[in-house]
């Protein structure tokens, strides 16, 4: 059976910023789907850990300081049940599915590097967004989530809020495997393997444009995750 036709976890975190190793988790969604068994989610609101949301933030995902502070759970709490909870979908070999996974997943281990926590288990990461620009890399146009909604004809509930978003990403991934077989024949293994291999191509052409304009232009090519030791790197 291929992967797509599996269970898969769905992974998603509004947060205050862009910037994965500095950003606070706001929101976040663990939400399983497929294989003709029942959705199953989870869903975290925070404090923040007292920081403030900046407007910008709270203009994309709706949530003020003010209400986090209010109705939020402690954000290391909030940290150490995210962590937990992907690990039983890890140890139950399922797919964690993560549009732009290098942004969610190196966000919530420098969380729990700020409250010592272990860091997560090796998942093997679908991300939507790396495959579009593998499989499609030439079409012109954004390719954020509501783009490839609209692209792979895939409904999307409420974009940027968590769960919304969470579960749009795996019918996204679904899509891609049903319009690409060459996709749906690799095992979930090569897939993460070759995902790795295409993050890295995209960050270096990325990096190469770029650098027409700015000599000394850098972009990131690890994936899924930043390592630790790569931010001292000058």
């Amino acid at each position: 059976m291929s992967w797509h036709l599996g269970r898969m976890c769905g992974f998603d975190l509004e947060t205050t910023g862009p910037d994965p190793l500095t950003a606070r988790i706001v929101t976040a969604c663990i939400v399983q789907v497929g294989a003709k068994q029942p959705t199953v989610a989870a869903n975290w609101l925070t404090d923040v850990d007292g920081e403030e949301i900046p407007a910008g933030a709270a203009a994309i995902h709706g949530i003020s300081t003010d209400k986090a502070r209010t109705e939020g759970v402690d954000l290391r709490l909030a940290v150490e049940e995210i962590l937990g909870a992907l690990t039983q979908v890890i140890l139950s070999g399922i797919p964690v599915v993560a549009m732009n996974a290098r942004y969610d997943l190196t966000l919530l281990d420098r969380e729990a590097q700020r409250y010592g926590f272990q860091p997560l288990a090796d998942a093997v990461v679908i991300d939507p967004f790396v495959i579009d620009k593998q499989v499609d890399r030439y079409r012109s146009g954004k390719r954020t989530l509501t783009a490839l909604c609209e692209h792979y004809d895939v409904r999307l509930d409420g974009a940027h809020s968590a769960d919304a978003d969470a579960v749009a990403a795996c019918r996204v991934a679904w899509r891609q495997a049903t319009r690409y077989p060459q996709l749906a024949a690799m095992t979930l293994d090569e897939l993460h393997t070759a995902q790795i291999a295409w993050a890295a191509e995209q960050a270096a052409s990325l990096q190469e444009h770029f650098r027409q304009t700015r000599p000394d232009a850098v972009v990131e090519g690890a994936w899924p995750l930043i390592p630790r030791q790569r931010e001292n790197v000058s």
